[in-house]
C-alpha cells in the first residue's frame, strides 16, 4: 500500500511538473509592449509560459525559413493579411481547424484554409480636418480623386504594406483598370509629397498642410487619446457600396511547431473576449470578435459596414498592386 501511494504521488508530481513546464514560443512582429500584457494574462490563467521573439515581418519570415524543422517557434504573430498570406505561401504555417476560432473570427478575416486567423481589425479609412471639411463633402475612396480635392489630399508612401493591401483589395473588388484610374487621380490631388508614416499624414492634416487623407484607424485613436483637441475625425467611406476596407493583425501555427496543440490553445484564447479586450484596447484597434466592444474613443466614432472581401486577397494581389501603383506614379 505504501509503495502504491508513493508511486501515485510520484505520478501526480510528474504530471503537475509536466503541465507547469509547458511553454509556447511565439515569433512576433508586434512590439513587446502590446503583447506582453496578453501573454502575462495567459500565463496567469493557464500556467503556460509564453516565450517570444520580436522583430519585423521580413526578418521573422527569413528566420523561420532558415530554421526549418529546427525552429523553436510554435506561433507566428504579425500584422497585415498580406504578410500572413505570404507566410502561408512560403510553407511556414500549418492549417488549424477550430470551432472556437470559427465562432470568434468572422470568415472574411481569416484564411479560407485555416492557416491563419485575424485577431484585431484595423480600418484603413478617410480622416479629415473638422475645421476645413464637412462630412457631407465626403463619400467614397474613389471620390478623393475629384477635382475639389486638388492640392488637399495627403497620403502615406506606396511602400507601406497598408497601402499595398488597400490597393490590392481595390483590385479584387473593382478590377485593375478602374483601380489604376483611382490611384492616378489621388496622385494628381496630392497637396504635398507622400509621407513615411500614417502619423505624419495625421499631423499634416491637423496642421492644415492638407485637408483629408487615408490612414489606419488606430493611429488616429492613439493620437486623439494623447491630444483630444486635435481637429481630426474619421469618415467611413463606401457605406452605400461595399464598405470600409479593413485589414487585420493575426497569427498562425508554424509548420514545424514543437507544441502545435499549445499554440492552438493560445490562438483560441487570443480570440476570446478577455484577451480581445486587452489586445484591442492596447493599440486602439477593433476586436476581431464581434461580441467585444472597442475602446470608448473608438466606439465613439460609430459603427460602419466592413468590406466583405476576404482579406487574403491583400496578399494574393499584392504584387499586382505594387506594379499598379508604380504605373500610376504613386511613390
Amino acid at each position: 500500500m505504501r509503495l502504491l501511494k508513493s508511486f501515485t504521488l510520484a505520478a501526480c508530481t510528474l504530471a503537475a511538473t509536466s503541465v507547469a513546464a509547458e511553454e509556447v514560443v511565439v515569433y512576433s512582429a508586434r512590439i513587446e509592449q502590446l503583447i506582453r500584457p496578453l501573454f502575462e494574462a495567459y500565463t496567469s490563467e493557464t500556467g503556460v509560459t509564453v516565450k517570444y521573439v520580436t522583430d519585423r515581418e521580413g526578418p521573422l519570415l527569413e528566420k523561420l525559413k532558415a530554421e526549418g524543422t529546427s525552429t523553436p517557434a510554435d506561433l507566428l504573430l504579425t500584422v497585415d493579411a498580406g504578410n500572413l498570406w505570404q507566410a502561408a505561401q512560403l510553407g511556414l504555417l500549418q492549417p488549424a481547424q477550430s470551432k472556437v476560432l470559427e465562432a470568434n473570427v468572422p470568415a472574411h478575416l481569416r484564411d479560407p484554409g485555416g492557416q491563419w486567423y485575424g485577431l484585431t481589425v484595423r480600418a484603413r479609412t478617410i480622416v479629415y480636418n473638422k475645421e476645413k471639411v464637412r462630412p457631407s463633402e465626403l463619400s467614397t475612396y474613389e471620390a478623393l480623386g475629384d477635382p475639389k480635392w486638388k492640392d488637399r489630399l495627403c497620403l502615406r508612401t506606396s511602400k507601406s504594406v497598408y497601402n499595398q493591401s488597400l490597393t490590392a483589395m481595390m483590385i479584387a473588388e473593382q478590377g485593375d483598370a478602374k483601380t489604376e484610374g483611382i490611384i492616378s487621380s489621388w496622385v494628381a490631388n496630392l497637396g504635398v509629397p507622400v509621407f513615411p508614416s500614417d502619423n505624419k499624414v495625421l499631423e499634416a492634416i491637423a496642421a492644415g498642410q492638407c485637408d483629408v487623407g487615408i490612414t489606419n484607424s488606430y493611429y488616429l485613436g492613439r493620437m486623439l487619446a494623447k491630444t483630444p483637441e486635435l481637429p481630426l475625425a474619421p469618415f467611413w467611406p463606401d457605406q452605400a457600396k461595399s464598405g470600409v476596407h479593413v485589414n487585420v493583425s493575426g497569427a498562425g501555427i508554424t509548420r514545424h511547431a514543437g507544441n502545435a496543440q499549445g499554440a492552438l490553445r493560445l490562438l483560441e484564447w487570443l480570440s476570446t473576449p478577455a484577451a480581445q479586450k486587452i489586445y484591442a484596447d492596447a493599440n486602439m484597434e477593433y476586436p476581431v470578435n464581434p461580441a467585444v466592444a472597442p475602446d470608448p474613443i473608438v466606439a465613439g466614432w460609430g459603427s460602419f459596414k466592413q468590406n466583405p472581401f476576404n482579406v487574403s486577397k491583400a496578399g494574393e494581389l499584392q504584387a499586382a498592386a505594387v506594379r499598379l501603383m508604380d504605373r500610376a506614379g504613386y511613390r
